[in-house]
């Protein structure tokens, strides 16, 4: 039913169940089945069929967080299946009339947050995670992302950079082919993935200087406390560097 071309039957039934049994650890005893199922899914042929496994195996990573019923084997593998992915995917539609919610760049962004939380992960991994994003970001495409993808995307960067692994040199190194690449951007129309960028970037940095919160904090609860990538000021610094190169006028 994951694969189900029918918006209801996918979205409304089997992704909710989906979500129920792992998180209520119904799957518990499967869970690395689980997760290599929606691994492999992601190079099906169905376009839902890949992006609903991607939120899946997002929610697999999230319960090996709470149980420890994967191990770090099993995690990388399902990162190398996502690496391959998420960058390379070509139909990124969001919305679509007949299939309903479709979304890879947001379910990828989802996918990516969890990956980058796993303590399975470490800081090599991390850092492939900074390129997996970057190269999604510059992928050469005519769609603009849309219904908040670059939220999505710069929301799942500022968990990977919230990881103590990681020092400054990785919290900003990543950043360079963005650099070289508007940098020889040339006069005419702004192609779509570097509007893609742009949109990331700037909701990055908004991350970096207002912090953030981890998924579970209620919404509205005002004592959730406030998540900090690990090196905002060098980031921030970083990022204006770069996204000037595509406006001037930033002082």
């Amino acid at each position: 039913m994951l694969r189900s071309a029918d918006p209801g039957e996918r979205d409304e039934v089997a992704y909710l169940a989906m979500v129920h049994r792992v998180g209520s650890g119904a799957e518990d005893g499967d869970l690395v089945a689980l997760g290599d199922e929606m691994a492999g899914r992601l190079a099906d042929p169905e376009i839902q069929a890949r992006t609903f496994a991607a939120l899946i195996l997002a929610e697999v990573v999230e319960r090996d967080m709470a149980t420890g019923r994967a191990d770090a084997e099993a995690v990388l593998r399902w990162r190398d299946a996502f690496a391959a992915w998420y960058p390379a995917e070509q139909d990124l539609r969001g919305w679509d009339d007949r299939l309903g919610w479709l979304h890879a760049v947001a379910h990828g962004a989802d996918a990516l947050a969890l990956f980058g939380r796993s303590p399975r992960l470490g800081r090599e991994d991390l850092r492939g995670l900074l390129a997996i994003a970057r190269e999604r970001m510059l992928a050469k495409t005519d769609y603009v992302f849309r219904d908040q993808e670059e939220d999505r995307l710069a929301y799942a960067l500022a968990l990977v950079l919230s990881r103590p692994e990681l020092d400054e040199y990785d919290s900003v190194g990543w950043l360079a082919p963005l650099s070289e690449t508007f940098a020889a951007g040339e006069p005419g129309p702004v192609p779509a993935f570097a509007t893609n960028a742009m949109r990331t970037l700037r909701m990055l940095y908004m991350h970096c200087d207002r912090g953030f919160l981890f998924p579970e904090a209620t919404q509205g609860d005002m004592t959730a406390e406030t998540t900090r990538v690990g090196y905002p000021e060098a980031l921030k610094q970083a990022l204006a560097d770069v996204l000037r190169l595509t406006w001037p006028y930033l002082a």
